[in-house]
C-alpha cells in the first residue's frame, strides 16, 4: 500500500455502493470498469448474493466498488439476508451508484430501490444511471429518462451501456469528481477482496444460472470443497452444487451428465480468464432441503443472516 506522502496532491478515494434491482447490470458494469471479470454475471437475476469489492486503482485515485445483491421483495430468508447486505453497503458508502434498466419503464422494483436509497441516514451523494441504453431506440431516451428522474430527483443522472461501453469514461469521471480526497485503502495490484475460491464459487453458480431453466437456477448454492495448486498443471477445484429438492438434482446433472459438463465448461472458461491459468473442475450435485429458508444452512454456505432486515422494518 502506498504511503500518503507518495500519493499525488488531491488524490481521491472511497467506497462506491453499486445498487439496483436484480439484473440491471451492476456486476457487468463493475467488470467493465475494472477491465476484467471479478464479479459473477448471468442473464438470470439475483446472481450476486453477497457484497464483493472491485478495486480500481489509478494514479490519481482509488475507487472501491461494492457490488451489492439486487434489492427486491424477499420470498425467503436468503432474500432477507441479501437485502440486508445491500442496505448495509448503502449506509457505509462514500457514493451510491444506482442503476436502472433503460429498456423498461419504471417498475415497482425500481421504486423499491429508490425508497431504500431515500431512507439511508446521512445519505452520501447519489449518481443515478439509466443502463442498457443499447436496448432502447435513441429517440426514446429523453422520455425514458424523464420517467425515471422523479424516483431520485436530487441525484445526478447519466445514460450508459455497461456492455457496449457508452459513456463509460464519462461515468468514471463523474465518480472520481464526487469522491472525497483520501488515501489508498488497498495495494495497487489488488482488484477484489474475494479469494479465488470465492470467485470460483460465484462463477460456477453464474454458469448454472445461465444454463438452467425455470425455478431451478435460484435453488442453486455452491460450496468449494477443495482448491489445490498443481504447478504447471494449474489448479484443481472440487465443488458441490446444492439444490433444494430431489427432483432438481437430475435436471442439474442432465442426461448422462451432459448439463453438469456444460456448467463445468462455461465456469472453467470464466475461472481461467479470471486466474490466468488452467483449471480442472470436479463437480457433484447434492440435495440440501429448503436451504434458502434454513438459517443454519445459510450460515454454513457463507451468508450472514440478520435477525430482521431494514426492509422488513420499513414494510411493517
Amino acid at each position: 500500500m502506498s504511503s500518503d506522502s507518495e500519493l499525488p496532491a488531491g488524490h481521491r478515494s472511497g467506497f462506491v455502493a453499486v445498487a439496483g434491482r436484480p439484473n440491471v447490470g451492476k456486476s457487468t458494469l463493475i467488470n467493465s470498469l475494472l477491465g476484467q471479470p471479478v464479479a459473477a454475471v448471468s442473464s438470470k437475476p439475483q446472481t450476486t448474493r453477497r457484497n464483493q469489492l472491485g478495486i480500481l486503482t489509478l494514479p490519481q485515485a482509488q475507487v472501491v466498488f461494492v457490488d451489492t445483491p439486487g434489492i427486491h421483495k424477499p420470498a425467503h430468508k436468503l432474500g432477507q439476508a441479501m437485502n440486508a447486505t445491500a442496505e448495509e453497503a448503502l449506509q457505509e458508502a462514500d457514493l451510491i451508484l444506482v442503476l436502472f434498466d433503460a429498456g423498461q419503464a419504471p417498475s415497482e422494483g425500481d421504486r423499491r430501490v429508490a425508497e431504500r436509497i431515500q431512507a439511508v441516514e446521512r445519505r452520501p451523494p447519489v449518481l443515478a444511471t439509466l443502463n442498457k441504453i443499447d436496448l432502447l431506440p435513441a429517440e426514446q431516451l429523453p422520455e425514458r429518462m424523464a420517467d425515471y428522474q422523479p424516483l431520485l430527483p436530487e441525484a445526478e443522472w447519466l445514460a450508459i451501456s455497461a456492455t457496449r461501453g457508452d459513456n463509460r469514461d464519462l461515468l468514471l469521471q463523474r465518480i472520481l469528481a464526487m469522491l472525497p480526497e483520501g488515501p489508498r485503502y488497498y495495494p495497487e495490484d489488488e482488484v477484489t477482496d474475494f479469494y479465488e475460491r470465492d470467485i470460483a464459487a460465484d462463477l460456477l453458480r453464474a454458469a448454472a444460472m445461465s444454463l438452467l431453466r425455470q425455478e431451478v437456477p435460484h435453488c442453486i448454492a455452491v460450496r468449494i470443497d477443495d482448491y489445490k495448486e498443481r504447478g504447471e498443471r494449474g489448479a484443481y477445484i472440487a465443488a458441490t452444487l446444492f439444490v433444494e429438492r430431489e427432483s432438481q438434482k437430475p435436471i442439474v446433472i442432465g442426461k448422462g451428465g451432459a448439463m453438469l459438463r456444460e456448467i463445468g465448461i462455461m465456469a472453467r472458461r470464466e475461472i481461467e480468464a479470471m486466474s490466468g491459468r488452467k483449471v480442472y473442475l470436479d463437480l457433484r450435485v447434492k440435495v440440501l432441503p429448503r436451504w434458502r429458508n434454513d438459517e443454519k444452512a445459510l450460515k454454513r454456505l457463507g451468508y450472514r443472516v440478520p435477525r430482521r432486515s431494514t426492509q422488513e422494518r420499513v414494510e411493517r
